[in-house]
C-alpha cells in the first residue's frame, strides 16, 4: 500500500470515528497489513455507523417509558384464513404455479447446531429417525418429490418441472455445507438447481459504537440475521462472475414466487402449493404461515398490528392483558398468530427491498465478544456481555408491505423445531422425531390403515409429501416398525 493510499483509508476511518482500527498498522507484516487494508476498503464505514445510531435510537425509544409507545393491536377481520375449506383450490393453484416453473425456495440455514452439542450446519444434523436422514436431506427429497407431483397433476414428462432451492449459508457454515451436498450426491437434485449462497457480516461493536478488532490485522465479525437474507440476494455469487445474483438467477428462471423457511423445522412443507395457492389467490406480496400460540403466554412472537402495520411483535412487548385477551365471538386468543419464520414473497417484492431496506433498524443483540486491547495488544475475553452485534430479522419487511396475507395452519402438521440439546424436554431432537413419526401415523390411518400402538413407521418424503399417494394401505393392519422407501415397503410392515 502506498503512503497517499493509506492517508486516505486513515482519513475515510477517521472521519467516521474509527480511526482505531489502523492503530496496529506499523506492527504488522506485508500480508497482515494487505489482510487488514481488504476488510477496510470492503467495508461500507459510514453504513455501520448509520446502522449503530438507528439501531441504538429504535432501542432507546422502545425501552423509554416516557416515549410514545406503539398501538399493537391483533391483526385485523380478513387478514388471514385458516387451511380446511379451500385447501384443494388453493393447491391445485399453487401446483400449477409449480408445474410452470414459476416457483423457487429460499432456505435460511446460516447457524450452527451449537446449542444442539454441533458444530456441523443444523441441516446436516440427524434428529435419530430410523432412515438416520438429515434435516438437508429430507427438504431435499420433500422438493423431489414436489417436483414429480406437480409434473403428475398437469400431465407433464418426468424431469420438466424444477423447483430451483437456494441454500443461504454463514461464513462458519458455507464450506461445511458444499462439502454435505456434494458428497450426498445433492439428495438426488440435479447440482444445478441448488444454489449455495452466503449471508453477509456486520462489525461487532462495543456498547460506544466502535468497531471490535478480533486480532490486531482482523475485525470482529457477525453474521447479519436472517433478514440478511435480502441483501444477500443481491451479493454476487462467486468471485469471478460478479452479476450472477440469486435474484439474478431467479429471474433468468423466470421464477414469480419464493417460499422461505429455516432450516430446523423437520415437519416443514417445503414450496407447500397450499400456501403458495392461498397467497397467490390473495395476490399477496408478502405472505406468513403461522401457527396458533399453545397458551396465552407462550414465548413467541406473533403476526400482529403496530401502528396500522403488519409486523411480528415479541412476546415481550405484550401486556399480560393482551396476552390473555380473547376474540368475543370465537373465543379464541386475540394474539395468536405465532410467527414460525415460514413466508411467501413474489419475486418483485423481493426486488423492492433495496428501496426501502435503509429505512429497517437493526435489533442489537447484547453479546460477550472477545477483542484485542487497544493498549496492551492482549485478547481480552469478557465474562459478561461487552458490545453488541446487529442483527436484521427475516420479518422486519413486513410493515413494509402493501399487500400481505397471513395462514394459519396446524401445528402438529406443520411445526416442530429443534432448538435445544437432547434431554431438555422441548423443541429437541427427541420432540422432533416424536412430531414427524406422529405424523407419519396420521397419513398412514387417513389412507385407511390400521398401525398397531407402539409401532413406528418412516415414510420417506420420495413416497408422499403431505399423506397422498398411499391408498394402497387401505384395510391393511401395520404391526412391524421400520423405515419404507416405497409403497409396496409397506406390505412387510403388516
Amino acid at each position: 500500500m502506498t503512503i497517499n493510499t493509506l492517508d486516505t483509508l486513515r482519513h475515510r476511518y477517521k472521519a467516521a470515528g474509527q480511526e482505531h482500527l489502523l492503530t496496529f498498522w506499523p506492527q504488522l507484516t506485508p500480508v497482515e497489513q494487505d489482510s487488514l487494508r481488504a476488510q477496510l476498503n470492503a467495508l461500507d464505514i459510514e453504513r455501520v455507523n448509520r446502522i449503530y445510531h438507528k439501531a441504538v435510537g429504535s432501542e432507546s425509544g422502545a425501552l423509554s417509558p416516557t416515549s410514545a409507545s406503539s398501538t399493537i393491536e391483533p391483526l385485523p377481520k380478513g387478514a388471514s384464513e385458516s387451511v380446511g375449506k379451500k385447501d384443494e383450490e388453493w393447491r391445485k393453484t399453487g401446483l400449477e404455479a409449480i408445474a410452470r416453473g414459476e416457483v423457487g425456495v429460499l432456505l435460511m440455514a446460516g447457524g450452527q447446531g451449537t446449542r444442539l452439542g454441533s458444530s456441523a450446519p443444523k441441516g446436516c444434523y440427524d434428529i435419530g429417525l430410523p432412515s438416520h436422514k438429515s434435516l438437508f436431506q429430507y427438504q431435499a427429497e420433500r422438493i423431489a418429490r414436489l417436483q414429480t407431483f406437480a409434473e403428475q397433476e398437469a400431465g407433464k414428462p418426468t424431469g420438466s418441472v424444477v423447483i430451483p432451492w437456494y441454500v443461504m449459508t454463514s461464513g462458519p457454515t458455507r464450506s461445511e455445507t458444499e462439502t454435505f451436498f456434494a458428497s450426498n450426491s445433492y439428495f438426488g437434485l440435479n447440482p444445478r438447481d441448488v444454489i449455495i449462497f452466503e449471508q453477509g457480516t456486520l462489525p461487532c461493536l462495543s456498547n460506544e459504537g466502535k468497531v471490535l478488532l478480533e486480532s490486531p490485522s482482523r475485525l470482529a465479525v457477525a453474521p447479519d440475521g436472517n433478514g440478511g437474507l435480502y441483501a444477500a440476494t443481491r451479493s454476487p455469487l462467486s468471485v469471478e462472475d460478479r452479476t450472477h445474483t440469486v435474484l439474478s438467477d431467479l429471474a433468468n428462471r423466470k421464477v414469480l414466487y419464493v417460499h422461505a423457511y429455516c432450516v430446523d423445522n423437520c415437519l416443514v412443507r417445503v414450496a407447500d402449493p397450499v400456501f403458495l395457492g392461498y397467497s397467490i389467490q390473495k395476490q399477496a406480496d408478502c405472505a406468513a404461515k403461522v401457527v396458533t400460540k399453545s397458551h396465552p403466554t407462550e414465548s413467541v412472537g406473533v403476526v400482529a398490528y403496530r401502528d396500522s402495520k403488519f409486523s411480528v411483535v415479541e412476546y415481550s412487548e405484550i401486556t399480560q392483558e393482551q396476552a390473555e385477551r380473547r376474540d368475543a365471538e370465537t373465543g379464541e386468543l386475540s394474539f395468536r398468530a405465532g410467527n414460525i419464520a415460514n413466508h411467501f414473497y413474489t419475486t418483485a417484492f423481493l426486488n423492492q427491498v433495496e428501496s426501502f431496506e435503509e429505512e429497517l433498524a437493526f435489533h442489537i443483540a447484547r453479546k460477550k465478544i472477545s477483542h484485542v486491547d487497544l493498549k496492551t495488544k492482549e485478547i481480552i475475553k469478557p465474562t459478561k456481555p461487552n458490545g453488541m452485534k446487529l442483527e436484521m430479522f427475516v420479518f422486519d419487511v413486513f410493515p413494509f408491505t402493501e399487500r400481505f396475507s397471513v395462514l394459519e395452519v396446524a401445528r402438529n402438521e406443520e411445526f416442530s423445531p429443534l432448538k435445544n440439546a437432547p434431554g431438555t424436554g422441548s423443541d429437541n431432537a427427541e420432540t422432533s422425531r416424536r412430531d414427524l413419526l406422529a405424523q407419519h401415523r396420521r397419513f398412514l390411518e387417513r389412507a385407511g390403515a390400521t398401525v398397531v400402538e407402539g409401532v413406528e413407521i418412516e415414510i420417506s418424503p420420495l413416497v408422499s409429501y403431505a399423506g397422498e399417494g398411499l391408498e394402497s394401505v387401505k384395510g391393511k393392519t401395520l404391526t412391524k416398525s421400520g423405515s419404507v422407501s416405497s409403497v409396496e415397503e409397506l406390505d412387510f410392515l403388516a
